[in-house]
């Protein structure tokens, strides 16, 4: 079941939400103010509503995230813009060092009301320095929460909640999926359906009607679409019966919901966006490794983008950043060699 609006939409009216029901939130960033109202048009609004609490800044993402981490820590709540997530290696030094680690160590537990949003990844033809899924970076920080965007997630209830939690948080959104629809639970199309399987609607579960479940794919916001493709094909082509679990959090890494999945489920695979190599997927096929080995019938497989950088040309992108094909061929080569 559809909803009418876009992502985009239901991210702008959850940032709409927030600020008026609290005085104390504050949003950086560049560019952010009317009419532009930043890159991607999220923060539309904002600025003419509230003036005195939309700040646009100057090129400096260290600078931005070092301001709204004063305001987080002296009772206000802030939440920042990198206009592409890319720029967030330049703040990493004030995330990891400040950010973080300022709830616990000033001798007692701090909140730190704060929340970095980054457009990340490819198939918008920006080129090699404006595409990349930095995901991988803020892993196995403490006390930094990771999320993602998704079209089955609420921006609403996701936001917040991360910021009434009081830990700082990196919330990734995919670009492509800002012109999506939001989804609803219920039916998606004339095969597959989600719910939640948590009472915190933290993971949402895709798959056919009555489905065996023979593959688990997990896999992020911004890959949803394309692991849809995926298993739809499977499904009509192979007679592969794929489930998908997504997370809105995505560190620290929350087990429990996928304990049942991995138990019935003859393979499981993670796809993500970003290349291989220390990564959120790795990350994962640890944890299913360490919670439910016995539960396994094969090691936990992943699926990247190649190990390059992504080119600009959107040809040449399309060979580098994973696409619902790759998912595919890795799904289907995992089946056979498996059953060989």
């Amino acid at each position: 079941m559809l909803r009418t609006e876009r992502v985009v939409d239901n991210l702008n009216g959850a940032l709409h939400a927030l600020f008026a029901d609290d005085p104390r939130l504050f949003l950086l960033g560049e560019d952010v103010l009317d009419p532009y109202g930043g890159a991607f048009k999220v923060t539309a609004g904002l600025s003419t509503k509230y003036p005195d609490r939309v700040l646009s800044t100057p090129i400096s993402e260290s600078g931005i995230v070092g301001v709204a981490n004063g305001l987080a820590l002296t009772g206000n709540r802030a939440i920042v813009e990198i206009m592409f997530g890319d720029f967030a290696a330049l703040c990493f030094d004030q995330i990891l060092n400040v950010s973080a680690k300022s709830v616990s160590m000033y001798g007692r537990r701090l909140d730190v009301p704060l929340v970095v949003r980054c457009p990340m990844g490819g198939n918008r033809g920006y080129g090699p320095t404006h595409s990349q899924s930095l995901q991988k970076h803020f892993i196995g920080i403490p006390d930094l929460l990771l999320h993602e965007l998704s079209p089955l997630h609420d921006s609403l209830t996701v936001l917040r909640r991360v910021l009434d939690g009081g830990r700082p948080c990196m919330f990734f959104e995919n670009k492509p999926v800002y012109g999506e629809r939001a989804l609803a639970p219920g039916a998606i199309d004339d095969l597959f359906g989600y719910r939640f399987a948590d009472e915190d609607r933290n993971w949402a579960r895709v798959a056919a009607e009555g489905g065996a479940g023979t593959v688990l794919l997990i896999t992020t916001g911004g890959m949803v679409s394309r692991a849809l493709e995926a298993a739809r094909t499977l499904l009509l082509e192979d007679e592969i019966d794929v489930t998908v679990m997504v997370p809105s959090q995505l560190y620290p890494f929350l087990p429990q919901p996928l304990l049942t999945e991995v138990a019935r489920a003859e393979h499981v695979l993670v796809a993500e966006e970003s290349t291989s190599g220390g990564t959120w997927g790795s990350e994962v096929a640890l944890r299913l490794g360490e919670v439910c080995w016995d539960r396994l019938k094969h090691p936990v497989g992943t699926i990247h983008s190649r190990d390059s950088i992504i080119p600009a040309a959107r040809h040449l992108e399309r060979q580098v950043v994973v696409q619902a094909q790759d998912i595919v061929d890795g799904i289907r080569g995992r089946v056979a060699a498996c059953t060989s």
